[in-house]
């Protein structure tokens, strides 16, 4: 497979999850922001839209566009901006152009389906969605990806396009466990109803809910729901499951098991799969998950240059 269609098909299960995944932080981002002001120590609304922000790493771009850090400003730069390029928008058009550059290494219906929800993102404004609630348009995102993912898994033959997309879609997955983390363990503890309520808010964010609660019986603990999105195989969205699904795929594609690329995901794998939520306690979550997060940009730029960093007579073409 050319690099140039290894990078597209990545970038475009990249992308799509991206989009579903920007739906979901404003999902628990709306839910912790619904607590009453007396419930946030006294803090404005405001703080929870800039802790999403900045756990994906865009606050900075928004405060120089906007100022200040409105709720409904935020909701707009996450959803419907164009220029902003973690934007639900956004990624739906980079996964719609990049699906349109390889339609021979896809199947037709999966560029019908991509492409229908394309054409229904442009007809969204931001009208329409105060109109509608923000939960109608987390529901749309949400099955508009689930959709293109079965339609993926049941029309996508499972050679090298079906495992780039794989790789694009875990990667992107792993990283969000801990962006979407890190909305609630880096705020204050604000006390057990509240601190219930959010955990329970991030579960629910996740769709991770009724798998916690097949695990735990008993009360919902910060630490239980921390280990349950980070290190429970049983979670589909948990970090210790992208990782491993990572380390699967990658060993398959390598001729030689010992590739740096397959090395760096084993590791890192096999270290998040054996972990324990008090080793992790015990050495600061914030900067247990930092750790991580690098690992696994260093990961991904690995992939890259295994994978998809063409050669001269590629680029050339």
């Amino acid at each position: 497979m050319l690099c140039r269609t290894a990078d597209d098909l990545y970038w475009l299960a990249r992308h799509i999850e991206r989009a579903e995944n920007t739906a979901r932080l404003i999902d628990v981002t709306r839910r912790i922001a619904l607590l009453p002001d007396r419930f946030e120590r006294g803090r404005a609304q405001s703080t929870s839209w800039r802790r999403a922000l900045e756990a994906l790493g865009a606050d900075a771009a928004f405060e120089a566009k906007h100022g200040k850090f409105d709720p409904d400003a935020v909701l707009r730069y996450l959803t419907l901006d164009p220029d902003n390029p973690s934007s639900v928008i956004s990624c739906l058009r980079a996964a719609r152009e990049s699906a349109r550059a390889q339609r021979t290494a896809i199947t037709a219906e999966m560029y019908e389906d991509l492409n229908a929800s394309w054409i229904d993102a442009r007809q969204k404004t931001w009208e329409q969605l105060r109109d509608d609630g923000t939960s109608a348009f987390v529901d749309w995102v949400k099955s508009r990806s689930a959709s293109f993912r079965g339609v993926t898994i049941g029309t996508l033959g499972r050679g090298a396009a079906y495992r780039f997309m794989s790789l694009g879609t875990f990667i992107e997955r792993a990283d969000w466990a801990i962006r979407l983390l890190d909305i609630k363990s880096s705020g204050e503890s604000a006390g057990d109803a509240v601190d219930y309520y959010q955990w329970s808010a991030l579960l629910h964010a996740l769709s991770a809910f009724e798998s916690y609660r097949q695990s735990h019986r008993d009360a919902l603990t910060g630490d239980r729901v921390i280990e349950h999105l980070l290190l429970s195989e049983s979670n589909p969205r948990s970090l210790a499951a992208c990782l491993i699904q990572l380390h699967r795929v990658l060993s398959r594609m390598a001729s030689d098991p010992r590739r740096e690329v397959v090395r760096q995901a084993g590791a890192l794998a096999s270290e998040v799969r054996y972990a324990t939520i008090a080793q992790i306690r015990s050495r600061d979550l914030e900067a247990y998950l930092q750790d991580v997060m690098s690992r696994l940009v260093q990961l991904g730029r690995e992939i890259h240059r295994e994978f998809m960093d063409a050669p001269d007579e590629d680029r050339s073409e």
